[in-house]
């Protein structure tokens, strides 16, 4: 793509258009839009109406606009998340079953947790954590978990990032964590989001057994059972595993 007079090219421009859009707005006015994008008005104004052209995008009744089906099922094709998702399913509706509350399955992104799936029963506790939406790394068992479970590059880049950012405890305290989630394999966090709730989850391993994805449950502080959780999520992540084709049967991971 041709580059602006600003410096930034087309695909950029479209990028930050559809990255505005998240749980909080779904739906925008072309001129909020236009600013949440970093974008003149007259631009946003272009592209949008490019983007409804081809369906990526779709107005509403009252003017506004918001992603559109066309971008799903773009987006759905071939996914890598849709064949995690289509792997998992079977395993996280075994736990649901049991947990009766929230099972959730998620990648790490950008110093964050995506959330791929979430099982959720009627009645269950608060939890944040939407289907396709993120959470920062540090206060999630998922991320924790992954995190711990990655090569020690990995983590000393994420803690070089984070150390600026004055969110997340120090690097010391972080490697403590991680270092406490290698040996037991698993992450619970009581109360970090929600002061009520216990967030438990174990990695999802790749060939070289580092994290590919997290599986994991969101249960009442108090309520966690960890000792049986914490087995059959495990069970449930190598199941997952050999089900991508990564481990063979009877692959122990310890």
């Amino acid at each position: 793509m041709a580059n602006s007079r600003s410096g930034d090219s087309v695909t950029d421009r479209i990028v930050r258009i559809i990255s505005a859009f998240d749980g909080a707005h779904p739906s925008l006015p072309v001129a909020t839009l236009a600013r949440r994008a970093d974008l003149p008005l007259s631009t946003a104004h272009r592209l949008v109406s490019e983007l409804l052209r081809h369906g990526l995008l779709q107005k509403q009744a009252g003017g506004d606009v918001r992603p559109g089906m066309r971008l799903w099922e773009l987006a759905s094709r071939s996914s890598p998340a849709g064949d995690l998702k289509a792997v998992a399913m079977p395993f996280m509706e075994d736990i649901q079953a049991v947990v009766r509350q929230h099972t959730q399955l998620s990648v790490l992104r950008d110093d964050e947790v995506l959330f791929i799936e979430r099982l959720s029963s009627r009645g269950s506790v608060l939890n944040h954590a939407k289907v396709a939406g993120r959470l920062p790394l540090h206060v999630s068992s998922s991320g924790m978990v992954m995190m711990a479970h990655s090569p020690r590059h990995v983590q000393e880049a994420y803690l070089a990032r984070a150390s600026g950012q004055g969110s997340a405890p120090p690097p010391e305290e972080l490697r403590r964590q991680w270092a406490v989630m290698r040996q037991y394999g698993a992450a619970s966090l009581p109360g970090i989001v929600v002061a009520e709730t216990t967030g438990i989850a174990v990695p999802v391993f790749n060939a070289s057994g580092m994290a590919l994805a997290a599986i994991g449950v969101v249960v009442p502080t108090g309520e966690e059972n960890i000792s049986a959780t914490v087995p059959a999520l495990m069970t449930a992540a190598r199941g997952i595993s050999r089900g991508l084709g990564i481990l063979p049967p009877g692959f122990p991971i310890e």
